[in-house]
């Protein structure tokens, strides 16, 4: 036993440094993008032959024209105003889904959430233009509703699906035990079973910001008015106009990146506790 455990200990730490390998070079593949396009943007158009390469000098002015001249303010608050709503909304909204389906007995129960499991399954690609003309006959399109509506119909589909784990998961005697001390069902609810769901609420909200802030076909159908597009949408428009200047359009992605980046990484904490506690529940 124990002349074998020099050779264990030599493949245990052969296996270890085969993970750390491959997760340092996920991490590069991932990393060296973003930082070439911020590179990018702080060089002069006279050193974009090197991609790799630093720029002599810092061009911060770039942002600020990228800033000004896509009017990127405009584009900022359109996609936050969308992005808050929806997050905030369909986080809700799904809470009570998800409690809905993963702790309460009603007829129908498992057909009704086919019916949302089929929002996750239809690409949007399938239903856009339909969605586009019901929309238009609502007198809907070229607003905020256009955009806010839709992208909480189509997260409440998945924050369903996402939260019903996590109440299914809350056993059946701690809410029962909650009901003899008391509490009545939304007691129950929102000081017994939120503070437990409250890692998947984390991950669920962070994914809505993400997917949010980055849409961009929905946007492109329903708003053709300049000041209610959003960043995505803005900076499509602005690399086309500026198509041959990549200094401009790499500080333009820079900005539009930016915001998803510090989200994440003021909430990665919540993000990862919620992922790894829905693997463990799973």
């Amino acid at each position: 036993m124990y002349a074998a455990n020099p050779a264990v200990n030599a493949r245990r730490i052969l296996g270890s440094l085969s993970t750390y390998l491959l997760l340092t070079l996920g991490l590069l593949l991932a990393v060296i993008p973003f930082f070439l396009i911020f590179v990018t943007a702080l060089k002069s158009p006279g050193e974009l032959s090197n991609a790799f390469a630093l720029p002599e000098q810092f061009h911060w002015e770039n942002f600020q024209r990228a800033w000004t001249q896509a009017h990127f303010g405009t584009y900022f608050k359109s996609s936050l105003i969308v992005t808050l709503s929806v997050v905030g909304v369909s986080c809700l909204l799904s809470l009570l889904t998800g409690y809905a389906f993963g702790q309460l007995r009603f007829p129908f129960r498992n057909g009704l959430f086919f019916l949302f499991l089929i929002g996750l399954m239809v690409p949007t690609e399938a239903y856009i233009i339909p969605l586009y003309y019901s929309l238009r006959a609502a007198h809907l399109t070229d607003t905020y509703w256009a955009l806010i509506l839709p992208q909480i119909g189509m997260s409440v589909c998945f924050g369903s699906f996402w939260m019903r784990g996590f109440f299914s998961g809350i056993p059946r005697d701690l809410v029962d035990a909650a009901r003899v001390d008391g509490c009545n069902d939304w007691q129950a609810f929102w000081h017994v079973m939120i503070p437990m769901v409250l890692p998947g609420l984390w991950t669920m909200a962070v994914l809505f910001f993400i997917w949010t802030w980055n849409d961009f076909l929905l946007a492109l159908v329903m708003i053709t008015k300049e000041g209610l597009r959003t960043l995505p949408l803005g900076l499509a428009m602005f690399q086309g106009k500026y198509t041959t200047d990549y200094t401009l359009t790499a500080a333009g992605a820079t900005i539009v990146a930016l915001p998803t980046l510090l989200f994440y990484v003021l909430f990665q904490r919540q993000f990862i506790r919620g992922v790894t506690a829905g693997a463990i529940k799973g």
